[in-house]
């Protein structure tokens, strides 16, 4: 069994965002949830899975701007992946992957009596969803992919790892803040110091000794060390091509490091009857804290939610 990883029970960055843990796979491994919405007959939730060492956090502007677009009948689901945010860890490393990821989710919605929902997901939590399509396409009524494909970037992998690696066991307060808003900086260029503070610690908190420590299992930093600059990973397109089973939506962050440009072209060509965005002058993960670049989602919701009425 696993030791629980310390988290802070007043962290702001989920002060808004309680959760119900729902217990996946071994009795000791949980999984943190958080419903905002009545789930219930007829009602098609909006599912949201975080990236590769992300969690729930990174949600919450979308889902304050998105509960604005929405009456009360649309309910927006939260998960933390295992290993990541108020989830407790895998037992063993190598367990950790999107297949048993997909397993996990195909779990929490039977937990939560969901036959069927739309799911969005950014990076790592968006291949979930390739693999949740390619395992139970009936649970799927529309997908929302953002700086997710087929194909991950290596230069994407070895930055979260060099700089993954760079924040542990950083100390103090006069170091830590302007490390990590010039690391968060390269991706939201002209961003406010707010902005910059608050990515930072939705996926880091400071210990009482004042040591930086990440809301998610270290082992993941250790899978990412095969990885090489100029490595060419192999590409899934069978996973991405299980997405047909329902209607998609693809979103890229104008600096991403997650996604390749030449490999969302590809994706837009393969499915034509997708609708495709660029979020400019951000990378990943995406912030979704303003009105221009969540209506497309939330435009994107209403009409599949509408259709799945209408059927």
């Amino acid at each position: 069994m696993t030791r629980p990883r310390p988290i802070p029970p007043d962290h702001k960055a989920f002060a808004a965002l309680p959760v119900r843990m729902v217990t996946v796979g071994a009795a000791h491994e949980q999984m943190a949830v958080h419903v905002s919405g009545p789930l219930g007959p007829g009602r098609v939730p909006v599912v949201c899975l975080a990236g590769y060492n992300r969690n729930m956090a990174d949600w919450s502007d979308f889902l304050r701007l998105a509960g604005q677009s929405h009456d009360e009948t649309t309910p927006f689901v939260l998960i933390d992946l295992k290993g990541r945010g108020r989830s407790t860890d895998r037992a063993r490393a190598a367990t950790y992957s999107s297949l048993t990821d997909a397993e996990d989710v195909i779990e929490v919605m039977r937990a939560l009596a969901v036959e069927r929902a739309i799911f969005v997901g950014q990076g790592y939590g968006g291949q979930v969803l390739m693999a949740l399509a390619a395992r139970r396409p009936s649970l799927i009524a529309g997908t929302v992919l953002i700086d997710a494909g087929p194909v991950s970037d290596s230069r994407g992998l070895v930055r979260l790892r060099v700089t993954l690696n760079e924040l542990t066991g950083v100390r103090g307060e006069a170091s830590l803040r302007p490390m990590l808003r010039r690391m968060a900086a390269a991706d939201y260029p002209g961003m406010p110091e707010t902005v910059l503070d608050a990515v930072s610690t939705r996926s880091h908190h400071v210990d009482k000794r004042g040591r930086l420590q990440p809301l998610f299992d270290p082992a993941l930093i250790r899978l990412l060390e095969p990885f090489d600059l100029d490595d060419v990973l192999v590409a899934q397109w069978p996973l991405f091509d299980a997405l047909t089973c329902a209607p998609l939506m693809m979103m890229r962050t104008q600096l991403t490091q997650q996604l390749r440009r030449e490999t969302f072209e590809e994706m837009m060509k393969r499915r034509r009857d997708a609708e495709a965005f660029v979020i400019e002058n951000q990378g990943s993960p995406a912030l979704l804290d303003n009105t221009e670049d969540v209506e497309p989602i939330t435009d994107f919701i209403r009409r599949v939610a509408g259709a799945r009425k209408a059927a």
